[in-house]
């Protein structure tokens, strides 16, 4: 007699917010494609009133920018609640560049694209918008005070070196010219802060597990072989890093099988084994994931991995039959989850899968899905080849020359760099 009971007719509060989570839950599921694999899949999710909470916060302007939309029921960024990959780009002419290929002087000439001679400006003043959080904008003075002490170490191909050169320059503007130095070497190059005692560095080890094409690079993927089961040669130049962001993806991406060895090199005309690319990936990356678990502590080093950057060799698959790869895009693709083949699942599902079995805890800046949408943005034809920028008669052949697999800078490293910025605040 003494208990409560709810007025009848009215459905307690609880069972309301239960129900509310389990519908969403459901849509969730059948809503999920398979473009996302190892995207949005691969999150914890947290509970719908952490989500509500989230959007009802107060938006902090010095984190999110310029960005004031009163209209806008997006949350601040959280890196457990906001999975990125799903948005889109928005143009707006008054968004500028940190830096360009002329103010910075530490980008290579391949990727950049207007010194080289490309007019079209407007691939630089496109902004990821996220469909659910508001990525905050990156503050080169903030990130420096994040790294305040520590190392930044990027490892992996030439995208991250991309991705490394686009965050030397997105800071090193607010350096006074006396606090900073460039140390460059075949594969350990060093950028430091010397006000802030931060390094930005960068280690060149394109399929991370050894090769017998690290350094002398090896031009026929038929003459590559890969030491599938070592890594010990890189990543002696990985102990004590505080924070390490790894990638690998294209240099697998030959469409050959990988020539992959178990032992020493000195055998390696015999004892190698011709795998498909996403076994020895798989084996490779275990590899890399096992050094990791063995060598990392977390309590003081963080971990971050760039998933696959995407290629866009096939202008078909974004609906220009008469097009010549990336050549002359220069708007984004509109449609909603487009992915084309120079984007592998398969590879995304062994990141997935590899990464969410290791004990130390690996964060993935995943790029891909909203890196998919910029046709417009890469290298093309206005880039270098051999150490030599292209001639107008290679120009003028786009089908054999143009670049659709580098990004030009500024430009679509840089949100990569956005993403990890957030992560790091």
């Amino acid at each position: 007699m003494g208990t409560s009971r709810p007025p009848r007719g009215k459905v307690p509060l609880s069972i309301i917010t239960i129900m509310v989570c389990a519908l969403a839950f459901v849509a969730l599921l059948y809503t999920e494609r398979i473009s996302s694999l190892s995207s949005t899949a691969i999150f914890r999710f947290k509970p719908c009133a952490k989500r509500i909470a989230a959007k009802k916060s107060v938006i902090d302007n010095r984190n999110v920018g310029a960005l004031d939309d009163a209209a806008d029921d997006r949350f601040v960024f959280d890196p457990e609640e906001c999975t990125l990959v799903h948005g889109k780009w928005v143009f707006n002419r008054s968004i500028t560049p940190l830096y360009t290929d002329r103010s910075c002087p530490y980008l290579d000439r391949q990727v950049s694209c207007a010194k080289n001679g490309k007019l079209d400006t407007d691939y630089l003043h496109y902004e990821w918008r996220p469909d659910d959080c508001i990525l905050p904008r990156f503050d080169p003075k903030k990130a420096l005070q994040r790294l305040q002490g520590k190392r930044l170490l990027f490892v992996g191909d030439s995208l991250q070196r991309g991705q490394w050169q686009s965050f030397v320059c997105l800071v090193e503007s607010v350096i006074p010219q006396g606090q900073k130095s460039m140390k460059r070497g075949r594969a350990h190059t060093v950028f430091k802060a010397k006000e802030y005692n931060a390094t930005i560095e960068f280690y060149w080890a394109p399929f991370l597990v050894e090769s017998n094409s690290d350094l002398h690079i090896i031009a026929d993927p038929k003459k590559r072989i890969l030491k599938v089961d070592s890594v010990a040669k890189h990543a002696k130049h990985w102990i004590g890093v505080d924070i390490l962001v790894f990638n690998t993806y294209v240099w697998w991406m030959s469409g050959l099988k990988i020539k992959s060895l178990w032992g020493s090199f000195a055998n390696g005309d015999e004892g190698y084994e011709e795998l498909d690319a996403p076994v020895s990936y798989t084996i490779g990356l275990k590899t890399w994931a096992n050094w990791v678990d063995s060598n990392v502590n977390p309590n003081k080093t963080r971990v971050f991995f760039t998933t696959m950057s995407p290629t866009h060799q096939r202008s078909a698959d974004w609906g220009n039959e008469k097009g010549i790869k990336c050549f002359n895009e220069t708007k984004p693709i509109t449609k909603k989850r487009h992915w084309g083949s120079g984007s592998d699942k398969r590879m995304m599902s062994v990141v997935a899968g590899v990464v969410g079995k290791m004990k130390v805890p690996v964060t993935l800046i995943n790029i891909t899905q909203l890196s998919e949408y910029r046709i417009d943005a890469h290298s093309s034809i206005y880039t270098e080849m051999g150490g030599q920028l292209l001639t107008d008669e290679q120009k003028a052949d786009p089908l054999h020359y143009a670049d659709c697999i580098h990004w030009c800078l500024p430009g679509v490293p840089d949100t990569w760099n956005r993403i990890l910025y957030a992560h790091l605040l």
